[in-house]
């Protein structure tokens, strides 16, 4: 098989200088800092106290009081050759059960941007384990009742949606995948029912449409969360988070992103690059990424920084607790 690009399958390849190791920095306009817990500044949402730990690729966990949710959770990061080149479509699906119980709690809610292995793989588990509701496209509420999830723990979303869990408000968002070189992604599709077995390879979990998330935690920070870079503008229009989580990009395929992304979120006052790290191998750190996917971070860092100078980009380690407020 011919060497593939692990990044060009799922996300849209940018040049830029290659980035010195920058995991747990802190940057802005006037420098770099260690910063292993961010305050926001100047915000007006202020009061409740919220905790991010960044699960690798696009994953989140997050507990605010008593209360957990997560974000495309994949902690198993099985080995399909998409780093080495030797890509695999057919790799059967795992799940890391000791991972899984170490990292994620014991969440309320499970956010799911889409049905690639990457962002949707451990979540069946997660639901069936600890009783979590899953909050995804009708695609990702299929597979999951294909995996043994009940339908009462499944809440199918298409966009607009605004839930209210107590602690923290979700308001759903219809957004896009990224798009490869060849303006095409990897596994597209979506189902309309329930397949009549449970999937066993990775090509059996197509995208099936991509949501974004704004999070408002009460009396605290509104965050946004991406599972894909690409996005419709116009849907974004008022959300104004305090805090946006943007994969980087892999190819040149969405004119604009970062500045038209920016644009639209109002400028948020703290980035989190997500997206960039290699999650074919075991969540450790220092977070592990080829030099293509350093040098995109390296020019998504330089483009924020550019067009928005007062927004302030947080590179986060793994599992690494995060304060905003």
């Amino acid at each position: 098989m011919s060497r593939f690009d692990r990044r060009d399958f799922l996300r849209t390849a940018t040049a830029g200088a290659v980035l010195a190791p920058m995991a747990g920095l802190l940057l802005s306009s006037a420098g770099a800092e260690t910063a292993p817990a961010t305050p926001l500044p100047g915000g007006t949402n202020r009061g409740a106290k919220a905790t991010f730990r960044w699960l690798g690729n696009s994953g989140w966990r997050v507990d605010v009081g008593s209360s957990t949710f997560l974000v495309d959770p994949y902690v198993t990061r099985f080995d399909t050759g998409l780093s080495s080149g030797a890509f695999n479509p057919v790799t059967p699906l795992t799940v890391d059960t000791t991972t899984i119980r170490r990292h994620v709690g014991t969440p309320k809610t499970v956010l799911v941007t889409h049905s690639h292995w990457d962002h949707f793989n451990d979540v069946p588990h997660i639901a069936t384990s600890t009783g979590a509701r899953v909050v995804g496209t009708t695609t990702t509420c299929n597979l999951a009742l294909a995996f043994g999830v009940k339908d009462g723990l499944l809440s199918p979303v298409k966009g607009g949606e605004v839930l209210d869990f107590g602690d923290y408000v979700v308001e759903v968002v219809e957004s896009l995948h990224s798009r490869n070189a060849n303006y095409s992604m990897l596994f597209p599709g979506e189902l309309a029912s329930r397949p009549k077995r449970r999937p066993r390879n990775i090509s059996e979990l197509p995208e099936g449409d991509t949501l974004a998330f704004q999070v408002t935690v009460k009396g605290g920070p509104s965050v946004f969360f991406m599972g894909g870079s690409d996005f419709v503008g116009r849907n974004l229009a008022g959300l104004a988070p305090d805090i946006a989580m943007i994969p980087t990009t892999s190819s040149s395929s969405t004119y604009d992103y970062v500045p038209r992304l920016l644009r639209a979120l109002d400028n948020p006052r703290v980035v989190v690059p997500v997206h960039w790290d290699d999650f074919e191998v075991a969540l450790r750190n220092p977070p592990q990424a080829d030099e293509k996917s350093r040098k995109s971070l390296a020019e998504f860092v330089a483009t924020v920084r550019e067009v928005s100078p007062k927004t302030k980009v947080v590179i986060p380690d793994y599992l690494t607790p995060h304060t905003f407020v």
